[in-house]
C-alpha cells in the first residue's frame, strides 16, 4: 500500500541555491551529448524528452570514513510542458541504469578524482541492491510534473526560469516537489537544467553503511536533472 506523505515540499529555499550548485558543477564537467550528435527518431512531438542525451545526475554524501560519490542515470521516458499551468508533463526514471563513480558522473557533480571500475561496480551493486533502491523491485521512479510556470526572475546567466510543482515517486513513497530549471536554446531544442535535494529517510530507505556504522553514506541527496526537450513550437527534427 503506498504511502503518500503531505506536507511542505522541497521549496524554493534550497530550489534556487541548488541552481546555483548545478551551473557551477556543470560547467567544470564536459557537456552531455547533444541531440545532433545522436541519430534521433524520426519526429519528436511537443515537450518529447530527446531520452538518449537526457541524464540524471546525483550526489550522494558520505558519513563517518565512508566516501562521496557521484551518480548518473537515464530516464525511460519524459514529457514537460513549460508555461503549463496543469498536466505538465512526467519524467520516469530508469533506476536499473543508475550508475556510480564514472568519471562523467564525478565530474558533473563535482567530485576529483576517479575510481576504479571495481569499485564502481561494488558501490553501484550496494546502491541498486535490495536494502538500498533495490530496483528489482522498484525499476522506475517518478514525477508528476502539476505546472511548470515561467519564474519572475532570470537565473545568474540571464536565462528564463521555471518551477516545476508537482509529486516525486520513489519506491512505495509519493512526496510533493517544488524545484526551478534554468532553459537554454541550444541546437534548436530546449536544454532544461536544475537540481533538488531529498532524504533517502523520507521515502523508507536506510542509507547504506557498513562496519557497524563506521563506513556509510548521508542520508540527503542531491539530484541534477540535465534534459534535453522538443520546443513547445512544432516537432524537432
Amino acid at each position: 500500500m503506498n504511502r503518500v506523505r503531505v506536507g511542505s515540499s522541497l521549496l524554493m529555499v534550497i530550489a534556487a541555491p541548488m541552481l546555483w550548485t548545478f551551473v557551477s558543477a556543470q560547467q567544470a564537467a564536459p557537456a552531455p551529448q547533444s541531440p545532433q550528435q545522436e541519430k534521433p527518431k524520426e519526429e519528436y512531438h511537443p515537450g518529447d524528452f530527446f531520452l538518449q542525451a537526457s541524464r540524471v545526475y546525483t550526489l550522494v554524501g558520505k558519513t563517518g570514513l565512508g566516501h562521496e560519490h557521484g551518480v548518473v542515470g537515464s530516464l525511460k521516458s519524459g514529457t514537460l510542458h513549460l508555461g503549463a499551468e496543469k498536466e505538465a508533463g512526467q519524467m520516469v526514471f530508469d533506476m536499473t541504469s543508475f550508475e556510480a563513480d564514472t568519471d562523467a558522473a564525478r565530474k558533473y557533480v563535482g567530485l576529483e578524482g576517479t575510481s576504479s571500475a571495481s569499485t564502481q561496480e561494488q558501490v553501484t551493486a550496494n546502491m541498486i541492491g535490495e536494502h538500498v533502491l533495490n530496483v528489482a523491485k522498484y525499476p522506475t521512479a517518478t514525477f508528476v510534473i502539476h505546472s511548470a510556470l515561467q519564474y519572475e526572475k532570470p537565473s545568474k546567466r540571464g536565462l528564463p526560469q521555471y518551477v516545476l510543482k508537482g509529486e516525486f515517486t520513489l519506491q512505495e513513497t509519493t512526496r510533493p516537489l517544488e524545484f526551478l530549471v534554468e532553459v537554454e536554446m541550444s541546437k534548436g531544442w530546449q536544454h532544461v537544467r536544475g537540481g533538488f535535494r531529498i532524504l533517502q529517510s523520507d521515502y523508507g530507505i536506510t542509507p547504506f553503511t557498513k562496519a557497524f556504522g563506521a563506513v556509510g553514506v548521508a542520508d540527503q541527496l542531491t539530484i541534477w536533472g540535465d534534459a534535453w526537450v522538443a520546443p513547445a513550437a512544432g516537432s524537432a527534427p
